[in-house]
């Protein structure tokens, strides 16, 4: 079998191009800081439970009609702005957000019937389940279990208004729109395009996470109903 990606939608099948996986198994450096004390062996490791940026590195081929293909491969890989989802058929069940980061150098055969080429994407260190795309619904106080070792920042859609209870956060709603969404990932709570972050209120000061294993989901009155996006992540 012939191993792929797509980037952004785009199937790299479709530029008659695939990949070989020297890199998809590896994993970003932990985020810390190192200090050393006078008069103490050793350092003192600073540690805030986060992690590096991760460059992704693909060997890549093209196999047929390689002077049109390249180009349009080019050409889609340089469009692209910002970050975007990336999958590979190695880790099928998941996938990066991700820039294309390389140059694009080329060795072709002679007769320019294929070549190969690196491809070189910048990826954050999360790497998303997509059944973490799931929405589950509560219309009752519940749980939700996080399957991963890792907390993980949901989108959440919270109908009604009153307090809702998450884990060992709890979040109030003081607005009478019909819903409110709290995205736990920006911190930013708002309905369409207007912001609803003056209407809420946070315990602890932070939005909501959900923590490995179980959360307990409690719906306060005046609550009808919540749609949690949990977005797992492994690494």
């Amino acid at each position: 079998m012939r191993n792929y990606f797509i980037f952004d939608g785009e199937d790299s099948r479709n530029y008659g191009a695939y990949i070989s996986g020297q890199a998809v198994f590896d994993a970003p450096a932990r985020r810390g800081e190192q200090i050393q004390i006078p008069g103490r062996s050793g350092n003192l490791h600073l540690d805030d439970n986060s992690f590096e940026d991760f460059t992704l590195t693909y060997p890549a081929f093209i196999v047929r009609e390689f002077h049109e293909n390249i180009r349009r491969l080019r050409n889609m890989l340089l469009s692209k702005k910002g970050f975007c989802r990336l999958y590979d058929s190695y880790n099928e069940d998941e996938f990066r957000l991700a820039r294309y980061a390389g140059e694009f150098e080329v060795t072709p055969t002679e007769a320019l019937r294929e070549g190969e080429f690196t491809l070189e994407f910048d990826c954050h260190p999360q790497r998303y389940l997509r059944s973490g795309e799931t929405k589950t619904t509560l219309t009752a106080s519940g749980s939700i279990t996080n399957p991963t070792l890792f907390a993980s920042r949901p989108l959440i859609r919270v109908y009604g208004t009153g307090t809702l209870g998450i884990g060992s956060h709890s979040v109030k709603i003081n607005t009478a729109n019909v819903y409110t969404d709290l995205d736990c990932d920006i911190q930013d709570a708002y309905k369409g395009t207007v912001s609803c972050n003056s209407y809420i209120e946070l315990s602890r000061n932070d939005f909501p996470v959900l923590e490995p294993g179980t959360n307990n989901i409690t719906l306060g009155s005046g609550i009808t109903k919540v749609e949690i996006t949990p977005r797992w992540w492994r690494l």
